[in-house]
């Protein structure tokens, strides 16, 4: 089955676009169809983790007759903090990522703020290494040459770029300057919310950064 391929196969049937908010191909490719191509025709109940305090995300919602869809957390009022208390009661928590994070899903996901990036680089190097050679080939093809190329001819967004506005490299070389305003802003969330758990003060500040909306399979 072609869905159940990775990421380098689908990157070379989309001719070598990054996946972007305007084309998700990862989503579509990555994970709904193997999924769907997995349960087949078989009657399946699709869980979708959404909170009762997030009526402005949209989930997964098959459109295979076979699959039916459940928001449980909806339907029982569910919110943040009761996720939280689950998590906690259950002994699980949260996983040690999101210290630097607000998302589960791919290392090199462009809904990743800056400052997510920046410590992409310092706790694992070698993932963000790779995902700069995947953009590097990218800015190649389109033509251009090098970051102070991509600078000059203002080829900017994420149709050449894993981030906005600029490339890893340029972001790695801001890192003092992201991290400065990142830290700020986590300073802030603070004192406007007295003892705020630190994902929320993590996704307050991130959101300060950067108002895209996430990955509806991704997002906690």
């Amino acid at each position: 089955m072609n869905a159940s391929r990775g990421f380098d196969h689908w990157f070379e049937v989309f001719r070598g676009a990054l996946p972007s908010p305007q084309m998700r191909w990862c989503t579509k490719n990555m994970k709904i169809k193997p999924i769907e191509e997995w349960i087949g025709d078989d009657p399946a109940v699709s869980y979708v983790a959404i909170r009762a305090d997030e009526s402005n995300r949209k989930g997964y919602i098959s459109t295979k007759p076979n699959i039916s869809t459940r928001l449980p957390f909806v339907e029982d009022g569910i919110d943040h903090a009761g996720v939280m208390k689950i998590l906690n009661d259950a002994g699980i928590g949260l996983p040690a990522y999101y210290e630097w994070r607000t998302r589960s899903g791919c290392y090199f996901c462009f809904y990743q703020r800056k400052a997510e990036w920046i410590g992409l680089s310092e706790r694992h190097p070698e993932l963000f290494e790779r995902a700069i050679a995947i953009e590097q080939k990218v800015l190649q093809d389109a033509g251009v040459n090098g970051d102070a190329d991509f600078g000059d001819r203002a080829m900017r967004g994420r149709q050449y770029t894993w981030s906005g506005g600029e490339t890893l490299v340029q972001l790695r070389n801001r890192r003092e300057q992201i991290l400065e305003r990142h830290e700020v802003a986590i300073a802030r969330a603070n004192k406007t919310r007295a003892n705020l758990p630190l994902i929320e003060a993590l996704a307050d500040a991130f959101n300060e950064d950067d108002d895209t909306e996430p990955c509806t399979v991704c997002a906690l």
